[in-house]
C-alpha cells in the first residue's frame, strides 16, 4: 500500500497564463555586471592569510635578489655596465709593404674606402706569386658589430712565414655611449704599430716571365703542371721561385667567391702545392753530371777515357742463359765511341750504366758510393730554407729496397736504372737549383733565401778538384751547344744545362720533363731547374720548351736583365 506521505509535492500543479505575465512584471531592473541586489560575503580569515603569506614569499625573493644583485655580484655588474657604456674598439695597424729585389710593391695595402676600419691586402698583378706571396685572413665582426677576430693574419707565403713582422701592433680607443647607443666621447688608449717592410730576393719580372713560359708548356703539353727557380750561386738568393697552377690571392683573403674557394681544393692539378719545395719527381738524366763528378774524383775515368755505346748492354742471366737482362740506351742505334763531355752533351745512358755499376772492363761506382756523392751535392736531402714545407726525397739504396719491396735482393741492374736517374729516385726541384749552383761556383752549397739577409753555406765534402769541375762545366756548355739541349742555344745569353726524362705512371703513360743548368756559361750568375709534370706519353712538350719561352720573354721585354749580367 502506497504511503500517503510520500505523494509528490508538485502533483497536478498547473501554471496559468495570467501568472506567467504577474511574473514578468516583478523581475528585477539591477544590474548584476555591476554587481547590483547581490548578496556580499566577508572573505574568510584564512584566504587572507593564504593571500599576505604569498606576497611575503615574493617580497622575500626580490629584497633576496636585491641583495644578490647589489652586494655580492654588485662590483661584477658594475663592470659590466661600465663595458656596456665603453666600448673597446682596435686601432688597426697598417700591414708591411713586400718588395721585390729592385723595391717594386709586390703586395701593398689599399684604402677600404670607408667600408671597414682597416686597409685590404693588394697584391702584383703578375702572375707568378701565389705560393710566394700567399694570402691573408681579414678581421671580422658579430652580428652585434663586435670584431671577434682584430688581426689580419698571413695563412700562406711570406705573408704567413713572416706574419709577424708583417703585422705590426694593433692600438685601442674606447668609445662611450648613452642608453641610446649613441657616442658621448671617443679617446685612444694606445696607438698601433704599423708592421715592417720585407724586401724579397725576387726579381719580380723574371717570376712572372718564368711563371707563364710554365704555364704555356702546360697547356700546349698537356702537363699536368709545372715548378721552376732562379738561384743567385753565389749567394744562394732566389731571383725567381714559382710553381703551376697556382691559387688567387684575393678571392682566398676575401673568402666571399665559395664555388671559386671550392674549384681550388677539388683541382686534380693541386694549385696549392708548392711544387719547387714540396714537388717530388724522379730526375732522370740530370743526376749524370754528378755521376761523372764523382767517377773523375775516385779516379774510375779520366777527361780521355771512353765506353762505346752500342744502343744497349746486355747483362748475362744465370737463371735463364738464353734471356740475358738488357738495359737500353734512348738513341736505339748507339752513340759510338763516347767520352764524359760527349756522354752528357748527349745523355749517353750506356757509358752511365759503365761508370755506375760497372761493365765491359769499366769499374763502376757502385750504389754506395752513388748514393754517397748524390747526397753530397744537396740531392734528396734537405736544402735548409727557412720556408714551407719541403719535401726530401729517395735515393735508391739496398736498405730502401729492403723496406719497400717484397723481394729486397739489390741487384746490379738496380744500380744501372739508379745510375740514369730513375727506378725510386725522387727529388725536389729546388733541391736540382742548388745542385747546379755548386757545380757552377765549384762546390759550394747554399742555402736557398727568399728574404734578402745573410746567406749560409758549406763546401761539398768530396774535395773535387777545380779541373773536374770546369770538365763538367764545359760538357754542359756542349749539351747546349751541340747535345740536347740545343732549344735553349740563345744568342742572348750562354746557358749551360742538362735536359732529364722520366716515366711515370703505373703502365708509364706519362712522362716528367727537366731541365737544369746555369748562365752565363763563362762567368756564372745564376742556376736554374724547371721540371713540367706528367705529360701524356708520346707528347712533344718539353721543360727545356719552357726554358726557351723564358729566355725568349725576358729578351723582348726585360734585355736589361741580360745586358746586366757580368
Amino acid at each position: 500500500m502506497r504511503n500517503p506521505f510520500l505523494k509528490r509535492k508538485y502533483r497536478d500543479y498547473e501554471i496559468e497564463p495570467d501568472q506567467i505575465f504577474l511574473d514578468t512584471i516583478n523581475i528585477s531592473q539591477l544590474n548584476k555586471q555591476q554587481f547590483e541586489g547581490v548578496i556580499e560575503r566577508p572573505i574568510s580569515q584564512k584566504t587572507l592569510i593564504i593571500l599576505g603569506a604569498f606576497f611575503l614569499l615574493i617580497f622575500l625573493f626580490f629584497c633576496g635578489r636585491l641583495f644578490f644583485l647589489q652586494i655580492v655580484d654588485g662590483n661584477s655588474f658594475l663592470a659590466q655596465s661600465e663595458n656596456n657604456r665603453l666600448k673597446r674598439v682596435p686601432i688597426f695597424a697598417e700591414r708591411g709593404v713586400i718588395y721585390d729585389r729592385n723595391n717594386i710593391e709586390i703586395a701593398w695595402n689599399t684604402d677600404s674606402g670607408g667600408q671597414t676600419p682597416f686597409s685590404y691586402r693588394a697584391y702584383t698583378k703578375l702572375s707568378g706569386h701565389g705560393h710566394v706571396l700567399g694570402y691573408v685572413n681579414y678581421p671580422q665582426t658579430d652580428n652585434a658589430g663586435n670584431y671577434w677576430r682584430t688581426e689580419i693574419s698571413g695563412q700562406a707565403g711570406i705573408e704567413k712565414k713572416y706574419n709577424d713582422v708583417l703585422a705590426g701592433v694593433n692600438g685601442s680607443r674606447l668609445i662611450e655611449t648613452d642608453a641610446l647607443g649613441h657616442e658621448i666621447s671617443n679617446s685612444t688608449i694606445s696607438n698601433s704599430m704599423n708592421g715592417e717592410n720585407i724586401v724579397t730576393t725576387i726579381d719580380t719580372y723574371l717570376q712572372h716571365y718564368l711563371y707563364e713560359a710554365i704555364h704555356k708548356q702546360a697547356e700546349e703539353g698537356g702537363f699536368q703542371g709545372g715548378a721552376g727557380s732562379i738561384m743567385d750561386v753565389h749567394t744562394g738568393e732566389l731571383i725567381a721561385f714559382t710553381s703551376y697552377p697556382e691559387f688567387d690571392p684575393y678571392t682566398l683573403a676575401e673568402g666571399e667567391d665559395v664555388e671559386k674557394i671550392q674549384e681550388f681544393f677539388n683541382d686534380p692539378r693541386k694549385p696549392f702545392l708548392n711544387r719547387v719545395l714540396s714537388g717530388l719527381y724522379s730526375p732522370g738524366s740530370t743526376v749524370k753530371p754528378f755521376l761523372g763528378l764523382a767517377a773523375l774524383n775516385e779516379g774510375l775515368i779520366t777527361k780521355d777515357t771512353t765506353v762505346l755505346s752500342t744502343g744497349k748492354i746486355e747483362i748475362p742471366n744465370r737463371f735463364n742463359p738464353s734471356e740475358p737482362s738488357i738495359f737500353r740506351d734512348w738513341r736505339p742505334q748507339g752513340h759510338g765511341i763516347t767520352d764524359i763531355r760527349h756522354a752528357i752533351a748527349d745523355s749517353v745512358n750506356t757509358f752511365f750504366y759503365a761508370i755506375g755499376g760497372g761493365w765491359n772492363g769499366q769499374e763502376g761506382l757502385g750504389i754506395d758510393r752513388i748514393e754517397q756523392y748524390i747526397k753530397d751535392f744537396g740531392i734528396a736531402q734537405p736544402t735548409g730554407i727557412d720556408f714551407g714545407n719541403e719535401a726530401v726525397g729517395t735515393i735508391p739504396s739496398p736498405e730502401w729496397k729492403k723496406e719497400t719491396f717484397a723481394d729486397g735482393t739489390w741487384r746490379i741492374g738496380d744500380t744501372y736504372i739508379t745510375s740514369i736517374g730513375q727506378f725510386g729516385f725522387q727529388v725536389t726541384p729546388i733541391q736540382m737549383t742548388r745542385a747546379m749552383a755548386a757545380i757552377a761556383n765549384n762546390g759550394i752549397l747554399f742555402e736557398p733565401l727568399l728574404i734578402a739577409g745573410d746567406s749560409h753555406s758549406e763546401l761539398v765534402p768530396d774535395h773535387i778538384s777545380l779541373d773536374d769541375y770546369e770538365l763538367i762545366r764545359q760538357a754542359l756548355r756542349d749539351t747546349v751547344t751541340k747535345g740536347i739541349a740545343a732549344i735553349i742555344n740563345s744568342q742572348d745569353v750562354a746557358m749551360a744545362a742538362k735536359t732529364g726524362t722520366a716515366q711515370v705512371g703505373v703502365d708509364n703513360e706519362f712522362y716528367n720533363s727537366w731541365v737544369v743548368g746555369f748562365f752565363p756559361y763563362e762567368n756564372p750568375q745564376y742556376a736554374f731547374s724547371i721540371v713540367m709534370e706528367r705529360g701524356p706519353d708520346g707528347g712533344v712538350g718539353s721543360a727545356g720548351r719552357a726554358m726557351r719561352d723564358f729566355i725568349a720573354s725576358v729578351s723582348v721585354n726585360y734585355p736589361e736583365f741580360w745586358q746586366n749580367l757580368q
